[in-house]
């Protein structure tokens, strides 16, 4: 079955889907467009496909100040001052992201209701900088799907259950799954996702955007509510690679940050300047075969016509370019290193937060709270899944316990100098390739998220770079492709995948139908 075609009925203002930052800028440079109107057109389509109609649930609020943020930077334009590509832009974070403003950041859980936090998150901050309208918050999976092994990606207690705009009975996965929800229906113009494992790239291909996850430290998580200082990242939704080059060069900009030490070795640069529509040419692709291929025909049909393209346009395909190293043992390591941090990493992101239902109702800021609190709240927290995974994190020891010091060390080298940089020195690649999903399954409230393909772990576990994007759909569902890199290799990987991207133009809009063949 071939894409769905773009809905035209009730969808409002459905140019929104074609238009591109550059294009915006160019009609607000002109006095064709205001950015306030371009609010107003985005909090129509909120209200039209979010609110109503098939009621996405990807937006839990919307800035109460937008309209007025965006006449303001009219009027910096009228005056003269365009701060930068993202001047005027309206944009959705996804709410783990701290914004000292009129909206809560909750990580979608009952728990964490009530005041704002009192800083913005440095990503936060930094678009600000940049002139971007920060439009609102995106749902999510609850506590970035840390919460239970037995989840429903999408699902939160602040917004209930998130709905792929593709079939509306399908998962959009997570834990970004809002933001992903939101880009591809046109709700902003980009949004700001997290990652930890798989949790910027698998919304990104079960939504059909484009997803950038940047190396560890390149963004800072400054004022993002955590799970692991080892693996944590923030990164990109956009329906273009230059969309989201566009919104990764303000957030990398700048110089380190001190409330985020990994930050320190990180260069920012303007990812815009390498969007060469002639990338591929030369470049060395490795086919990783043991990440996600031999899954299912369907995906290894769309993988291999995206091979065939990639060398059509000039590149050397290296194929294939397995990862050479224990992936059983580095998961099970990995897992071991996510319980320990997200207990020591959330109970200091939970110490600086007041006001909320968990300081009101008289529960400890930390994990063991948040475990407490969900129990007290059972009816509405916990009433489709448990909370497994934070048992086990509260259980663990500090970060000096020497399992999880040997857990880590195992991680990183077998993900690291012993995966992913051991087969690219080897062939001397510029990047791998590999499915980033398979088409995604339904949702399933009652048994959680049915297993899936997912390629992002050992990338995730190194703390390196993935580019995802668009190469096709598999019965009527979008596929994406990752572009897998060494540390601080961005720059490569947007040029690789622009170039894929223009050579295929595979992206279609949804059309928000109820259901589609299973795959």
């Amino acid at each position: 079955m071939g894409a769905p075609d773009e809905m035209t009925g009730d969808e409002p203002f459905p140019h929104l889907q074609q238009t591109s930052i550059a294009q915006f800028q160019a009609a607000l440079a002109s006095g064709r467009l205001t950015a306030k109107t371009l609010v107003q057109q985005y909090l129509a389509r909120i209200d039209a496909v979010n609110h109503a109609g098939p009621r996405l649930n990807a937006v839990l609020e919307v800035n109460p100040d937008a309209l007025e943020i965006a006449e303001a930077l009219d009027r910096e334009r009228q005056a003269g001052t365009v701060r930068g590509p993202l001047h005027g832009i309206p944009i959705l974070l996804k709410d783990n992201i701290d914004t000292a403003d009129r909206m809560m950041t909750t990580a979608g859980s009952l728990a964490l209701v009530g005041s704002a936090p009192l800083h913005d998150a440095t990503t936060a901050a930094r678009l600000r900088t940049a002139g971007a309208i920060l439009l609102g918050k995106t749902s999510m999976s609850e506590w970035a799907n840390f919460r239970s092994r037995f989840s429903s990606s999408g699902w939160c207690g602040r917004g209930g259950q998130g709905r792929n705009p593709y079939a509306l009975d399908r998962t959009p996965s997570g834990s970004s799954s809002g933001s992903g929800i939101a880009t591809a229906a046109a709700l902003c113009a980009a949004a700001l996702a997290t990652e930890t494992d798989g949790s910027i790239v698998s919304p990104a291909s079960a939504n059909g955007v484009v997803g950038i996850k940047p190396s560890v430290g390149v963004v800072s998580r400054a004022g993002v509510v955590p799970i692991s200082h080892t693996q944590d990242s923030v990164g990109v939704h956009a329906r273009s690679v230059a969309d989201a080059a566009a919104v990764l060069t303000a957030l990398a900009g700048g110089p380190a940050d001190p409330r985020d030490h990994a930050t320190s070795q990180a260069a920012g640069k303007d990812y815009t300047t390498f969007l060469d529509p002639d990338g591929l040419k030369g470049a060395r692709i490795g086919v990783a075969r043991n990440l996600g291929f031999g899954t299912g025909p369907t995906v290894d049909a769309i993988m291999e016509q995206a091979i065939r393209t990639m060398h059509d346009a000039g590149a050397i395909i290296v194929d294939p370019a397995a990862i050479p190293s224990d992936l059983d043992a580095a998961y099970q390591a990995e897992l071991e290193v996510l319980l320990f941090e997200f207990k020591a990493d959330l109970n200091a992101y939970l110490a600086m937060r007041q006001g909320v239902a968990l300081d009101r109702e008289g529960f400890a800021p930390d994990l063991a709270g948040v475990i407490a609190f969900n129990q007290a709240h059972a009816d509405r927290e916990l009433a489709f899944f448990g909370q497994d995974l934070m048992l086990a994190a509260e259980a663990r020891g500090p970060l000096t316990d020497q399992t999880y010091i040997q857990a880590l060390e195992t991680s990183l080298r077998l993900s690291g100098s012993e995966g992913i940089d051991q087969v690219m020195q080897a062939h001397q690649l510029d990047a791998l390739v590999a499915p980033s999903g398979g088409p995604a399954r339904h949702i399933d409230l009652i048994n959680g998220d049915a297993r899936a393909l997912g390629t992002s772990s050992v990338a995730a576990r190194a703390g390196y770079p993935i580019v995802s994007i668009p190469i096709g759909f598999a019965a009527g569902m979008p596929m994406n492709l990752s572009f897998i890199g060494r540390r601080l290799s961005e720059a490569t990987l947007v040029r690789l995948a622009f170039a894929l991207e223009q050579a295929t133009l595979a992206r279609r809009p949804p059309r928000y139908v109820p259901t589609l063949p299973a795959w």
